[in-house]
């Protein structure tokens, strides 16, 4: 009887990182995992992929729909076809594993002043030329350090360090949806909440199956222009809004933010069009963050977002009806408070991150006894 040779994970990720550079920059030497890890063993099966011919594949993830032979990457970078099956690089890896206030999500609907212990791998299904956190989200696996953190253990530490809820952000949470979703499932078992920060580009398949165990997802609006999705995210806007309608009807609690970049998507007119699309596709009372932008990566001609550019974003979004509109990256401002939209009462008292004070009571207005909605006790 022939014996089959069991590649392990640690060997198949440098078999895969030897053959992509020699095609690209050489790779830089650093650690792959910063703790000690399990025995060795070969990388994660993913879900929604399809098996084609000559051991081809499609991913199911995302819109994307990567269809690539025996050997390639998706477009992610951190999951490969090997033999006809198609294996995460990072599962369990992660390359960000800290607590952070659940307003700098940002989240202000969410059990706030709470912490999220939060969590990315490298690896992104976009590839935004002003991306903050590009050195992680478009870099290859075996190009930056991680440490071992399986689900279990990610539940475990994110209860010793007091946290409410676990996020998956920092990079795009779909490209490490299996470990997402062991996570959420364990975390609900728990009784910790789960919270995603995702760009919206996901399939409905999956999307769906993760809205069982999640708590609440803010997604990221970068721009209501298709030229602007395909030219500075390499990507499209219309699954993106369609993300959004599906959570809608999914009845899963989500917020929406929006990066406002000078000259290429804060003319009023795509604000109008923007605001007017939430309004009447997904709803007054979806809380809507404009945050300032700040030169970035391949964005560094551009000055940062003046305050004025988000306060007129925010006077639109309200001549639209919106009823809880918010500015993001401008440290003290009025307009990071939550207010009650039926009598102006302040009801969540914001400076920065930081929550001074919350009047809700029950989640309603203790003014007018308006119900405020939101994920206000973990209970709700």
């Amino acid at each position: 009887m022939r014996t089959r040779s069991m590649i392990t994970r640690r060997g198949f990720i440098m078999q895969s990182s030897l053959g992509l550079c020699s095609l690209a920059a050489p790779c830089i030497a650093r650690p792959l995992f910063a703790a000690a890890a399990p025995a060795e063993q070969a990388p994660h099966e993913v879900l929604f992929y399809t098996k084609k011919a000559n051991n081809a594949i499609q991913c199911g993830i995302c819109p994307r729909q990567c269809m690539f032979a025996d050997g390639a990457r998706g477009y992610c970078g951190n999951k490969q076809n090997t033999g006809g099956t198609y294996r995460c690089l990072v599962y369990a890896y992660p390359c960000e594993a800290r607590t952070d206030p659940v307003e700098k999500k940002p989240f202000f609907h969410y059990l706030p002043s709470s912490n999220a212990y939060s969590v990315g791998m490298a690896g992104c299904n976009f590839k935004c030329r002003f991306c903050h956190n590009w050195r992680i989200a478009q870099a290859l696996p075996e190009k930056v350090e991680t440490i071992y953190l399986s689900p279990d253990m990610l539940v475990k530490r994110a209860r010793a360090a007091g946290s409410a809820s676990i996020a998956y952000t920092y990079t795009e949470p779909t490209v490490f949806y299996d470990y997402m979703l062991a996570g959420v499932r364990v975390a609900q078992k728990q009784g910790l909440g789960n919270i995603v920060i995702s760009n919206g580009y996901i399939n409905p398949g999956p999307l769906k199956k993760l809205c069982r165990y999640i708590d609440a997802i803010n997604v990221d609006l970068k721009s209501f222009s298709e030229t602007f999705y395909r030219t500075y995210c390499d990507a499209e806007l219309a699954p993106v809004l369609a993300t959004l309608q599906r959570l809608r009807d999914l009845d899963v609690w989500f917020e929406i933010i929006t990066l406002v970049i000078p000259s290429l998507n804060d003319s009023p007119e795509e604000i109008h069009r923007l605001c007017a699309w939430v309004a009447d596709a997904v709803g007054r009372d979806v809380p809507l963050h404009f945050s300032r932008f700040f030169p970035a990566h391949a964005i560094t001609g551009i000055p940062a977002t003046p305050v004025e550019t988000l306060e007129r974003c925010h006077a639109i979004a309200k001549s639209h009806g919106l009823n809880y509109v918010y500015l993001g990256n401008v440290g003290n401002h009025p307009l990071l408070s939550t207010y009650c939209p039926g009598c102006g009462a302040l009801l969540i008292h914001r400076i920065g991150y930081d929550v001074v004070a919350n009047h809700l009571l029950d989640g309603t207005c203790p003014s007018c006894s308006m119900s405020i909605p939101g994920v206000w006790t973990k209970s709700s």
